[in-house]
């Protein structure tokens, strides 16, 4: 199944934040930023615990009301957008799945909902329960899983349809290596065939194997990027964090010369 809807310009952004902000209890958890993803674009986003990352991908799907500034779906308000813009979407975060149906319940479920036919939702839901090794669990209910298959089953949902944005928020926490691995595969195969991605992680050197681009995020803001290609990026991550929260000038965040 396809999910693809013509948009009314091929330019525009399949996600687009203006000057976002959203603060819980006066206290600022994104600060006004700015930032573009277009099909065919991953674009991940790496912090420190804390640096507003989940709540600005919460914001960008429409999940959080903006506090000030907008967030756009090809186009339209993200909070309140169409379900004709929303079914585009997948999304994985930290919530949970119907935990009184079985996996393949909720994966069929998942299908269903995205428009695709009772045989095409069972097919879907096989070909994942193999490719993500859930199949073993497949008459369990999800409340029974580890952590670690509770992931899966989550990203399962979420790759279950071909969406055409795929926000996905520390998709490999807990995942052993081959599911990391999957994942990896999954999320390249989606942006070769013009899917936008936007991808939060701890893991630097996974997000360079996938990422078009690398921003940091420290403090609420967007702080500066980091080149997939570079070498010594944990070095580089730091130097930018460090710099942005004022531990370091500019200069001394280049490192000797």
């Amino acid at each position: 199944m396809t999910s693809s809807t013509p948009d009314t310009a091929r330019d525009v952004p399949a996600v687009r934040a203006t000057a976002l902000a959203r603060s819980f209890d006066d206290v600022a958890a994104v600060r006004g930023i700015d930032l573009e993803v277009r099909a065919g674009e991953v674009l991940a986003l790496v912090g420190l615990n804390g640096a507003g990352k989940s709540t600005l991908l919460r914001l960008l799907v429409g999940l959080l009301r903006p506090g000030r500034g907008s967030a756009e779906l090809w186009g339209s308000s993200a909070w309140g957008a169409p379900a004709a813009v929303r079914s585009r979407v997948a999304f994985v975060g930290s919530g949970d799945a119907y935990g009184e149906l079985t996996v393949r319940e909720n994966l069929h479920t998942a299908a269903r909902l995205h428009g695709c036919t009772p045989r095409g939702a069972a097919h879907r839901a096989d070909e994942l329960l193999a490719s993500l090794a859930l199949d073993r669990w497949a008459a369990r209910p999800a409340r029974t899983l580890s952590d670690g298959n509770r992931r899966r089953l989550a990203l399962a949902a979420a790759f279950v349809h071909d969406a055409d944005l795929l926000v996905l928020d520390e998709p490999t926490n807990a995942l052993d290596p081959a599911g990391v691995i999957e994942v990896r595969e999954r999320v390249l195969a989606r942006a070769a065939q013009g899917a936008a991605v936007l991808v939060s992680s701890h893991h630097l050197d996974e997000m360079a194997r996938v990422a078009t681009s690398i921003a940091v995020v420290h403090d609420g803001l967007l702080v500066g990027e980091l080149p997939p290609d570079g070498v010594d990026l944990e070095r580089q991550f730091f130097r930018t964090v460090h710099a942005a929260a004022g531990n370091v000038t500019p200069a001394e965040s280049e490192g000797p010369r």
